[in-house]
């Protein structure tokens, strides 16, 4: 049976059984929606954190990256997962404890503004749509490549799967919905990565494989890596080529910016009591140790298995995989020897063979080609992303694994996506309508709202499919920048200070967010030319300047809550409830 048919049948079938789990949990109150009721168990809600919290940028991408950064792209597997134990740990079971939907909730209830609670709204719905952007493209490309539709068409089509589940079934549904998503997700991403250990190192566990010699020869597979290349002018595979000081920045900056993202810490407020909240968080943690441990694994498999098929091979004897990834855009060859031999090297492989002035920053653009004079040869442009798709089939494992790639991919895209449509349809219903500009509308408007809420997010969210922005790939760092300097300190010291006061709040806030983005809008928009380690502050880059904002976040709140009126009294309770052991009724 070809790769196309099994594709159709397993994603089919994949399909079939997210749209029955909505139907079946069909929410019919405003708790539903948000919240699930709060009754679902925790071992169910650790799974459906996991599938949540592992999008298509770590189903896909992180091991992408990692391939193509080596050493370096471990910040994204640090971050990310530090990231989730800061959440799960300092922030998650006082959130539930608070017992509301949303965290503007949190943030306007705690100081007690509904400036406080617009400005959360804004970063939220920021957030959460630079997310689904990357969500329904990455949707669109896997139908692209695996079913052969065009890319437009399978952004409409993961629209109508998001829309019935996450339209009707609200969070309830989401969330059984999500518990299938990862069980799908992760066999789909295990599979493949114990049957290429075994192909290339004999170990069926890959963690394992990854630090043990090759079958073929007498050497580690890291050792091998490294050699290859070294050989082909890129660098070292297990070396930093960052600045330490820029490493832990970019670091530090993904973990406080993941613990500030909604679409997870909604999560929390789906259990029954604060300490499920903590056992569905432990829980979650080890459903995504699985694949963020498998992650590295699975990178360097890819990368030595691209190479070795791939380098100094005659073009027309190219696999069909090459080709087809080639005829969607996702891999680019220019014969610039005309010797019909492909080259791999390290460079641009669209970069022409002498300096180029494109623009008024030529002489920069030209002072690039001159300083890396190993460009010119590189004749393969490879999209990052391809490397976890194509991985079973450059390692010609069978049909049906090549076919559970694609449906985990889309289970991953998908089960974020619905998730972070939820946090927007809450933000505009719930904190935006309910509890700022109508509080008089009824729990029945307030639910019907919530639905075309996230009917117009889901709109929204497959144009930027459609019609990505040319910028999408910088905005990313605007996410975790935003997040960082703006939700996760409001969050922290409403939970640890009675001291902190709305105007605190409102301007540290605003001074994150503004140095932030001032930040990245600089060297990522302005003046790219600029964005190197030598104009940086500190030699931080833009990815981690997110840690500076939380910074200037917290000493202005501190400094301006110190100098204004104190919260008032019923404040001061709220937080000794949220910190003193026991539970609230829901």
């Amino acid at each position: 049976m070809d790769v196309q048919l099994l594709t159709y049948i397993i994603v089919g079938a994949a399909f079939a059984l997210y749209i029955a789990i909505a139907l079946w949990s069909r929410a019919s109150s405003t708790g539903e929606f948000y919240v699930a009721g709060g009754g679902v168990h925790p071992i169910a809600n650790g799974m459906a954190t996991a599938a949540d919290w592992m999008s298509a940028a770590s189903f896909i991408s992180m091991a992408g990256i990692i391939s193509f950064m080596g050493r370096d792209g471990s910040v994204y597997l640090m971050g990310w997962t530090g990231g989730y134990v800061l959440l799960a740990l300092l922030l998650a079971p006082y959130l539930r404890k608070f017992g509301k939907f949303t965290v503007p909730d949190f943030i306007g209830d705690r100081y007690y503004s509904n400036i406080a609670r617009l400005v959360a709204v804004i970063c939220l719905i920021f957030i959460s749509f630079t997310y689904i952007a990357g969500q329904m493209r990455g949707v669109g490309i896997v139908f692209s490549r695996f079913l052969e539709v065009d890319i437009n068409t399978g952004v409409i089509i993961g629209m109508a799967i998001v829309f019935i589940y996450a339209v009707l079934g609200g969070m309830k549904g989401i969330t059984y919905t999500q518990v299938a998503q990862y069980c799908v997700l992760i066999f789909a991403y295990m599979v493949p990565a114990i049957f290429i250990s075994i192909l290339m190192t004999g170990n069926p566990i890959p963690q394992l494989g990854f630090g043990s010699k090759l079958l073929t020869e007498d050497i580690y597979l890291l050792d091998k890596l490294n050699l290859v290349l070294n050989d082909i002018g890129f660098n070292s595979y297990t070396d930093f080529s960052k600045s330490k000081i820029d490493i832990f920045c970019i670091t530090a900056a993904l973990m406080i910016g993941t613990a500030g993202l909604p679409h997870v810490i909604v999560r929390f407020f789906t259990v029954p009591r604060v300490k499920d909240a903590r056992t569905s968080a432990g829980w979650a943690l080890l459903f995504i140790a699985i694949l963020y441990l498998t992650a590295p694994a699975v990178s360097s498999f890819a990368r030595l298995n691209f190479i070795n098929t791939v380098d100094n091979t005659a073009y027309t004897d190219t696999p069909n995989w090459f080709k087809n990834w080639e005829d969607i855009g996702l891999i680019s060859w220019t014969d610039k020897n005309k010797d019909g031999i492909i080259q791999y090297r390290s460079g641009n492989a669209l970069e022409k063979n002498k300096p180029q002035f494109t623009s008024e920053r030529g002489q920069y653009n030209q002072r690039l080609v001159l300083n890396n004079p190993t460009s010119n040869t590189n004749e393969i442009y490879i999209d990052r992303d391809i490397m976890v798709l194509a991985n079973p089939e450059i390692a010609k494992l069978p049909n049906w694994v090549i076919a559970l790639v694609a449906a985990g991919a889309l289970a991953a895209a998908l089960s974020t996506a619905a998730g972070l449509l939820l946090v927007i349809s809450s933000a505009v219903s719930h904190d935006l309508m309910k509890k700022t500009l109508k509080p008089s509308i009824t729990e029945k408007q307030e639910l019907l709202l919530a639905r075309l809420s996230a009917a117009t997010a889901i709109i929204i969210a497959g144009i930027f499919g459609i019609y990505p922005p040319a910028f999408v790939a910088q905005v990313v760092a605007f996410a975790f920048g935003l997040a960082a300097a703006s939700i996760f300190p409001a969050i922290v010291m409403g939970i640890f200070s009675k001291r902190m006061n709305q105007y605190g709040a409102i301007s540290g806030m605003l001074s994150g967010l503004i140095f932030t983005a001032t930040y990245i809008v600089f060297f990522k928009f302005i003046s790219p030319e600029y964005n190197t380690s030598e104009y940086w502050l500190f030699g931080i880059s833009p990815e981690g300047i997110g840690v500076i904002g939380m910074a200037i976040n917290f000493l202005v709140a501190i400094i301006i809550s110190s100098i204004t009126k104190p919260p008032p009294i019923e404040v001061y309770e709220i937080v000794d409830n949220i910190r003193m052991p026991g539970e609230n009724k829901w």
